[in-house]
């Protein structure tokens, strides 16, 4: 086998790799959408931290879509060695790799201020708001229900709340049916909700990660397909 005819194999098989890395970015960028959406209601008036999230995910729905198509042009330039689809192929995905080394960028560092973006916003939210907005109220007891959780950290959100009279919400004590007092919060210990909420940091590691991968595999195919193509150059001469 010829350098020339194995580079070819060696292409459509990053081909086949770009394609599976695609469906996954396409795949994952799904999930963080449909899961930073279900946060957008309990940020209230802070959503805009939250769409950036989910604005991500969108944008790996469209290189990951993007990418399947690709890899169809990308094999079909090698199998036919087509200089005019190797060279499409390569500049097309030498743009994409700059947009996705952007977009890991952002991922990665927003991810390390998502905590606080978390704490500073959503958490005073809560304290200021919870029992006196029937909104802010109605999620974070569907919520606490739903998880299994209290509070943003633990019972102690809610000292205010139980000092005006009303006791701690249910889901703050293991004994539902009976009557939520701090003591009966504090022997249950239920976890906060903070572990639930900080999944779209982890979304946007895993995101970051995945995109530095696919990264990777472009840079390889770029490589093979600018030789194939100047290899075809030679061989026109």
């Amino acid at each position: 086998m010829s350098c020339f005819t194995f580079l070819k194999v060696m292409m459509i098989l990053f081909n086949f790799i770009i394609f599976l890395a695609g469906g996954t970015l396409l795949a994952v960028g799904i999930w963080v959408t449909v899961d930073g959406s279900s946060f957008l209601k309990l940020l209230g008036p802070f959503r805009v931290e939250a769409l950036l999230f989910v604005n991500v995910g969108y944008f790996c729905i469209a290189m990951g879509a993007l990418l399947v198509l690709l890899s169809v042009l990308g094999c079909c330039g090698a199998h036919k060695e087509s200089k005019c689809l190797l060279i499409t192929f390569f500049s097309i995905l030498m743009l994409i790799f700059i947009a996705e080394v952007a977009a890991a960028v952002v991922a990665l560092v927003y991810s390390s201020v998502a905590e606080d973006v978390l704490i500073s916003k959503v958490k005073p939210t809560l304290l200021d708001h919870y029992g006196k907005d029937p909104k802010v109220t109605k999620v974070w007891d569907a919520m606490m229900s739903q998880s299994k959780c209290c509070g943003f950290s633990n019972y102690t959100d809610f000292s205010n709340y139980s000092q005006n009279g009303d006791s701690y919400p249910s889901a703050c004590c293991s004994a539902h049916n009976a009557t939520c007092s701090q003591e009966a919060a504090y022997q249950s210990n239920v976890k906060g909700c903070f572990e639930l909420l900080s999944v779209i940091k982890k979304d946007a590691n895993i995101v970051g990660g995945i995109a530095a991968g696919v990264c990777a595999l472009e840079v390889a195919a770029m490589g093979v397909s600018m030789y194939l193509y100047c290899q075809l150059d030679k061989t026109t001469r």
